[in-house]
């Protein structure tokens, strides 16, 4: 997916676990003021903090009126996302909706 004017992309790490949440924090407050894409493709396990973060990061986009969308999600991150109860469907990427 080319990156548009003003769009920053992040890679997610591996393990979103409780030592990643306060490093993931960061990088996406860096990126406030943007329009944000998130490949969560390498993603292997998601800790509940890690959502926490991702989640009030989305929120805090939309209420910037920026964007905050996820071109890619491993089966891993999907399946997590399903099971803690977290929809993720509004955010991903039309190219990957089901």
């Amino acid at each position: 997916m080319p990156s548009r004017k003003g769009e920053k992309t992040i890679s997610l790490a591996a393990v979103l676990d409780l030592n990643e949440a306060s490093t993931l924090r960061g990088k996406l407050m860096g990126m406030r003021g943007s329009n944000v894409v998130i490949d969560a493709s390498g993603v292997e396990r998601v800790g509940a903090l890690c959502m926490q973060v991702i989640m009030a990061a989305a929120k805090t986009w939309d209420e910037d009126k920026l964007s905050f969308t996820f071109s890619k999600v491993s089966d891993a991150f999907q399946k997590t996302m399903q099971m803690i109860g977290v929809d993720i469907s509004h955010l991903l990427a039309k190219e990957i909706r089901q």
